[in-house]
């Protein structure tokens, strides 16, 4: 195994515990550790992945249901990082005052997080990027976020190949966007080393010493 894939994998071996969830840009917590956020459309896998990637099954809530997570959830992987799960957005059946709510939280986090370091925005492999994701990168797009575009449920997909390549053609016109577009499956846990290698890159470097 080479040194950075080693590297991430001792990371995400080390403890990983809940810290705190936010309902208002007040409740924030501050950190002096690097952020990775995770967003994308509800019910995309965003807590499955964070429990994947930490090998925790049941560190963030899963949930068969759109729209659950209704907070910011903040997560400590060990003394090097704080893994951020967002609220997933494009799910109607809330209250509009509620949604409204919910995304000037996120985009006041996203735009106003000095210690974020990368979005990672999540897109289901079997429908490929909505309007609502293209709304998001957009947004990021001028606020000069970084974010990295993760493909979720791929042993799911059936049209694996096609979904990935109109994404990275898509993504490549977007100047906030990584130019390396990861595919993962929780279920079966393909792509899941590659995907923690490039979040333990963000990390605090005294961490994976």
């Amino acid at each position: 195994m080479d040194e950075p894939a080693e590297a991430a994998r001792r990371l995400f071996a080390q403890e990983c515990r809940f810290v705190l969830g936010a309902a208002t840009l007040d409740g924030l917590p501050e950190s002096s550790l690097p952020e990775v956020a995770f967003a994308g459309r509800s019910n995309v896998g965003k807590s499955s992945l964070i429990n994947a990637l930490t090998g925790r099954s049941t560190l963030a809530r899963a949930s068969n249901t759109p729209g659950r997570t209704r907070q910011i959830n903040f997560f400590r992987l060990d003394d090097a990082l704080m893994l951020v799960d967002l609220p997933g957005y494009g799910y109607a059946r809330a209250a509009k005052r509620e949604v409204a709510a919910w995304t000037r939280l996120v985009g006041d986090y996203l735009r106003g997080r000095p210690s974020l370091r990368r979005l990672m925005l999540l897109i289901d492999s079997r429908h490929g990027i909505k309007d609502s994701d293209r709304t998001l990168m957009e947004m990021l797009d001028g606020a000069a976020v970084s974010y990295q575009a993760v493909l979720t449920k791929i042993d799911k997909a059936d049209r694996l190949a096609e979904i990935r390549d109109e994404t990275a053609a898509e993504l490549a016109r977007h100047v906030a966007a990584h130019p390396e577009l990861l595919v993962t499956s929780a279920q079966t846990g393909e792509g899941i080393p590659a995907a923690r290698e490039a979040i333990a890159a963000l990390a605090e470097t005294r961490a994976l010493r």
